[in-house]
């Protein structure tokens, strides 16, 4: 006891066993590791601050070129009939765009989108100018010019305002100002005809181009320069002729500007009615001379014809022109259809263009004229 008193504290006296002087291979390795795995970690994030996470970029496809094309116009879908037809590249006249049209041969209406643009097959050229003829498959102006219409047998007046081109201002308020449906004719003596053609044709109008005739009391009275006499030869007369209808394309008939000396004539009508039919157009009688034998004569040729029942502006009043345009309205109840002739002066524009809208509400359908003349062609 004396011993354990003596000793000093925290000893026992006896040696430990061996092996806890030993160091268990666990607790030196656990460090180990620890120490490791920070390195590593440092490591690799200094790798990866340099390098980053980067996924390889995705190989964007190379750009397409697309290859310029022409534009391509389609015609109106026509009902059981797929085949696919040949194109026609048409230059617009004084030096427009090319456009390219898919032509079909069986149609009968020009594209109102390209309206303005002459069917380049329709077209003969001659020393007077560019000619309308019927196309090497039977189509002719009067059918691919047209203004479409209704087609039924409701009462039906055509109105035709004529004198378009001799005044500038006049034929832009014409062209601006009157309904589609009415048909606009054009006077040789006028300047830029084929401007105000495209003009009228891009805005609905049908067209007709007057060809001045010989009146009486020639040349006192003159209808201008190229005018068709009776005593010209049938040559100088057709020469005159193509000089005239030269002026201008894409229009429907022919329609007389004075002339009645030259329409009482049966000869000299003949050598010009024969033109006009062979040509596919029609023949418009203004219906201001009783002596004209154009009736007759378009029918002995089997020539497309019209005539005029009255003139609505002899007398350039609003009141009396509105009067006339009534006195239209009648006889186109009594008789189903009725023309009118006019010139575009402003009363008659404004006139007409106030009386039509008010027609149109009382159910009077206007017509281009086309839709008037009788057609051996169509019975």
């Amino acid at each position: 006891m004396n011993s354990d008193l003596n000793r000093p504290l925290g000893q026992n006296g006896k040696r430990p066993d061996s092996k806890s002087d030993k160091i268990s291979p666990i607790r030196w390795l656990l460090p180990s590791a620890a120490i490791v795995c920070v390195l590593g970690l440092a490591s690799f994030v200094t790798y990866t601050s340099h390098q980053g996470f980067r996924r390889p970029a995705p190989e964007l496809p190379k750009p397409q070129v697309a290859e310029a094309t022409p534009t391509v116009i389609p015609p109106p879908a026509r009902a059981q009939d797929s085949k696919s037809q040949p194109s026609n590249i048409v230059t617009a006249p004084e030096g427009g765009p090319k456009v390219i049209v898919v032509g079909d041969p069986a149609r009968r209406a020009q594209d109102p989108r390209t309206a303005h643009i002459p069917e380049p097959d329709m077209l003969e050229q001659s020393p007077q100018g560019p000619l309308p003829m019927i196309a090497p498959d039977g189509r002719r102006p009067l059918d691919i010019y047209a203004r479409p219409w209704s087609g039924t047998r409701g009462a039906r007046v055509a109105i035709v305002i004529g004198g378009l081109g001799l005044s500038q201002t006049g034929s832009q308020q014409a062209i601006r100002a009157l309904p589609p449906e009415v048909t606009l004719a054009f006077s040789p003596e006028g300047n830029s005809l084929l401007r105000w053609m495209q003009a009228a044709r891009q805005d609905g109008h049908e067209v007709l181009m007057q060809i001045p005739l010989e009146p009486y009391d020639y040349p006192r009275v003159n209808p201008g320069r190229n005018t068709l006499t009776v005593d010209a030869s049938p040559a100088a007369t057709l020469e005159n002729l193509h000089r005239t209808m030269g002026r201008i394309t894409n229009y429907t008939g022919v329609m007389n500007y004075m002339g009645a000396r030259f329409t009482a004539e049966p000869e000299a009508m003949t050598t010009v009615i024969q033109d006009v039919a062979k040509r596919g157009l029609l023949y418009l009688d203004d219906g201001t001379s009783a002596r004209s034998k154009s009736d007759s004569i378009a029918a002995q040729q089997g020539a497309p014809f019209a005539a005029a029942d009255l003139l609505i502006d002899a007398s350039q009043d609003r009141g009396t022109i509105l009067k006339k345009l009534d006195e239209l309205e009648r006889i186109a109840r009594a008789k189903g259809s009725a023309i009118a002739t006019g010139s575009a002066f402003d009363v008659t524009v404004e006139a007409v263009t106030s009386w039509t809208n008010e027609a149109k509400a009382r159910g009077i359908e206007i017509v281009p004229i086309s839709a008037l003349v009788r057609d051996p062609q169509k019975g």
